[in-house]
């Protein structure tokens, strides 16, 4: 369809206008409402204990998080792809569960598996906290951010086909070798790609952590939690805008990075 200059100079603006109202703008009084008392103030309130303990915990659960969606990631795309078996449907539909399932549901689901009086709830009481504890809010975390390898994979490994595959394996090869020098770098971008949405996902996840965490200050709270309790419980509202303003400049590293690798992915 031909548009006119008008009518694509006015589909621009009325598209950017949309994107400032409702992203640009937000985070403009973020930062306004953070610097407002100087750098110095941002950087105290970032650098309080209990702001670097959820920086430290956040980092903890993606670094827990990124390895083990990777494997599954990885394993469940050559299986959906490679692989016929009987509920390969079923499958697909749980990996895309995430998608449709609210975060906070996942929590309640986590909740009545491993807590107290849950059906795995004797962990806690021979000693092993899950919920309200680091367990808990990594396997929330897994839950939420695992469709991502899969689905960046997934494509990937359709696009390649398994020629190369059948073919190393025709000169002896065997299927860890082939795996390693064939079928790991032919998706190495895909798989990073997905490597930096889970990161992505994983830093700025709320609804499912905060049914799994006590949320206390110094010792379960996120980065997402601390600007939640900061603002809602203690009314600290510039000690909320300088916690969101590190959760953003790490997103925007995150957005950066993701960029960088689709245009470096779309010139191979």
């Amino acid at each position: 369809m031909n548009l006119s200059w008008p009518a694509r100079i006015s589909l621009r603006v009325v598209a950017l206008g949309y994107l400032f109202v409702l992203l640009v703008s937000p985070l403009i009084i973020i930062l306004l409402r953070t610097f407002e008392k100087g750098i110095g103030e941002f950087i105290d309130s970032i650098s309080t204990p209990a702001a670097i303990s959820a920086f430290q915990l956040s980092m903890i659960i993606v670094a827990i998080v990124v390895p083990l969606n990777v494997i599954f990631g990885i394993f469940t795309a050559l299986a959906l792809v490679r692989g016929k078996f009987p509920g390969r449907t079923v499958v697909q539909g749980i990996v895309d569960l995430p998608f449709a399932v609210s975060p906070v549901v996942v929590g309640v689901a986590l909740i009545l598996l491993w807590g107290v009086h849950g059906w795995f709830g004797g962990l806690e009481s021979a000693g092993f906290k899950v919920i309200f504890g680091l367990p808990g809010m990594v396997l929330a975390t897994i839950f939420v951010t695992l469709p991502f390898v899969v689905r960046e994979v997934e494509p990937v490994l359709h696009e390649i086909g398994d020629d190369q595959e059948q073919a190393a394996a025709t000169l002896g090869a065997t299927r860890w070798q082939t795996f390693w020098r064939i079928t790991l770098p032919a998706i190495r971008w895909g798989l990073t790609y997905g490597v930096v949405l889970t990161v992505a996902r994983a830093l700025g996840e709320f609804g499912a952590v905060i049914m799994v965490s006590s949320a206390q200050p110094g010792k379960s709270q996120t980065l997402t939690l601390l600007v939640h309790g900061r603002y809602i419980n203690d009314h600290n509202t510039f000690g909320a805008y300088s916690a969101a303003t590190l959760l953003m400049a790490l997103a925007l590293v995150t957005l950066l990075l993701m960029t960088l690798l689709e245009r470096k992915r779309g010139t191979k």
